[in-house]
């Protein structure tokens, strides 16, 4: 049996990454004129931590590559 049950993509965020992606969905929501209360805020916020999770760590890169596609 594998000692390892859960992929790191399975981890919990600590609180510094969970600032890391809310910083960048309020920057790409104001930029991008998103209301924060919407769907739309939603699935850009899924984004977000997805690409957190698969290691895009770097802010400017977050935003680069989550503003980049219209959710």
């Amino acid at each position: 049996m594998s000692d390892k049950l859960f992929s790191t993509r399975d981890e919990p965020l600590a609180s510094e990454d969970l600032d890391i992606c809310r910083r960048v969905h309020e920057a790409l929501c104001s930029g991008l004129d998103i209301d924060r209360s919407g769907g739309q805020a939603d699935r850009l916020g899924a984004l977000i931590i997805e690409l957190y999770r698969q290691g895009v760590h770097d802010e400017d890169q977050l935003r680069l590559l989550a503003g980049g596609k219209r959710v």
